[in-house]
């Protein structure tokens, strides 16, 4: 079950991963995987009908705060071997898609100045075994760097080949965000994301879980501290597009 064409033609969708925190209390923390002004879609396993009103806050840790946002579950899409399931949200409320659209057009195009509080730049560590991963990483961040941002804010990507290597870099420089595989020999995700959140110069760090491990490796990730769970296989063109358009909103 699709979006409405004709919806779609009106409010195009962009690819943007944001973190999703539900109200009244609820403890699953899922993600987003589009936006438009008109709504959005919610990778989820979590079980809505056509028609459940829900009230959202849409966020990425250290680059964008909470945007709060009340939407109807418009459809509902089944899990599959190459996607996740989740829903598809309208929103209505004029107020609501005004803020959906602020987020698009910050993360839009922006000929402006480098402000000074980007000058230091935003520095990436990607903890991943998998060399053809590693290489995916690599080539599509550099294009990122150099194309569609300009240089106008300093990205560095550096890895790590498992959680030991990690902790040392990270103890060594200051990083903007930490994206980890789960499941690495010498010291697995799981173990340094524990030591992430307990040591004080490094408890503040983003941490994104991109990871093949089912519903209990998420809860057991997420509460150990992980901000952001994915789970593959994940395109990573879509996570690259969303670090891109945070760094704008930035």
């Amino acid at each position: 079950m699709s979006l409405d064409p004709a919806d779609q033609r009106q409010h195009p969708r962009i690819p943007t991963i944001l973190r999703v925190d539900y109200a009244h209390g609820r403890p699953v923390r899922d993600v987003t995987e589009n936006l438009s002004t008109g709504g959005f879609f919610v990778q989820t396993e979590q079980l809505f009908a056509v028609g459940d009103e829900l009230r959202l806050a849409l966020s990425f840790p250290g680059l964008l705060d909470p945007v709060e946002v009340a939407g109807t579950v418009a459809w509902v899409r089944l899990a599959a071997p190459d996607q996740p399931g989740g829903v598809g949200i309208r929103v209505e409320s004029e107020q609501d898609r005004r803020r959906l659209g602020d987020i698009l057009s910050a993360a839009g195009p922006n000929d402006n100045a480098v402000t000074p509080s980007e000058q230091d730049g935003f520095r990436v560590l990607i903890v991943e075994d998998n060399p053809h991963i590693i290489e995916m990483y690599s080539y599509v961040l550099k294009k990122l760097a150099s194309n569609d941002l300009h240089g106008k804010v300093p990205l560095e990507v550096h890895f790590a080949p498992d959680g030991h290597h990690a902790l040392l870099r990270l103890r060594e420089d200051r990083f903007s965000l930490v994206m980890l595989d789960l499941y690495m020999p010498v010291m697995d995700g799981f173990a340094l994301v524990e030591r992430i959140r307990e040591e004080e110069e490094l408890k503040g760090i983003p941490v994104i879980a991109i990871s093949a491990g089912g519903k209990e490796a998420q809860d057991r990730a997420m509460q150990l501290g992980v901000d952001i769970y994915l789970r593959k296989p994940v395109r990573f063109v879509e996570v690259l597009e969303t670090v891109k358009q945070l760094l704008r909103i930035r």
